[in-house]
């Protein structure tokens, strides 16, 4: 499992651009660390994969799964990457607020 994660991690980051040094540091773990988890080597802490997905903006479910999100959930996500921290308490309020309705 540990090699696949590993693989998808990697896939990512090269996508976005990302070097190995640049990704570690947005995720506050080592490069060398990095590079051990994108070729299997060692596994890791749910903490580590919430850095990584924050850092890479993904769900944890594509790296541990590979199940990409539905359409909806992508667009979805694609909306709320628009914003940023501090934004998310007033657009979670707006959702609700709308939801209520």
């Amino acid at each position: 499992m540990y090699k696949e994660v590993g693989e998808r991690i990697l896939q990512i980051r090269i996508s976005q651009g990302y070097t190995r040094e640049t990704l570690s540091k947005m995720a506050s773990i080592t490069p060398k660390f990095l590079y051990e988890i994108e070729t299997g080597r060692r596994g890791f802490s749910a903490a580590v994969l919430y850095n990584i997905c924050k850092a890479l903006k993904v769900d944890s479910d594509y790296i541990l799964m590979g199940e990409k999100p539905t359409g909806q959930d992508e667009k979805l996500l694609e909306v709320m990457q628009l914003f940023d921290e501090s934004q998310m308490d007033s657009i979670q309020a707006i959702l609700r607020y709308i939801q209520e309705l």
